[in-house]
């Protein structure tokens, strides 16, 4: 079993930034592919970024292409996303994932997941 724990959420006004941290316990997190995704009342799950086993390759989604990055420390088993020019789109609850496959982008299968955490960007 693996827990995962995100945190860092809250309000900021547009243009700003926050932190995203997830925090992953249970089993050695180094196995792991890990992804952070996203949802917005009323829409579905959307794919934000992911970094693989290593940190060495990240994928995002186009909506955040040169805002957020993704990135991880497997000494800490913490990964985090780094959101910056924060836009109100970018409201929503946001989780992060585990996968096994090494190199994971948004069709990887996501097993476990964290239990969200509430960003919330002001106009």
């Amino acid at each position: 079993q693996v827990q995962l724990v995100e945190s860092g959420g809250g309000l900021v006004h547009a243009g700003g930034s926050l932190r995203l941290s997830c925090a992953v316990s249970g089993r050695t997190f180094s196995i792991y592919g890990m992804g952070w995704f996203r949802q917005a009342p009323g829409k579905e799950r959307e794919f934000v970024a992911s970094i693989s086993r290593s940190g060495g390759s990240t994928f995002y989604g186009d909506s955040v292409k040169g805002r957020f990055t993704i990135s991880r420390d497997n000494a800490k088993n913490m990964v985090y996303l780094q959101m910056n020019i924060l836009k109100p789109e970018d409201t929503a609850v946001y989780y992060c994932a585990t996968t096994t496959v090494a190199v994971p982008g948004s069709s990887a299968r996501y097993d476990y997941w964290g239990q969200g955490t509430q960003v919330t960007v002001s106009s």
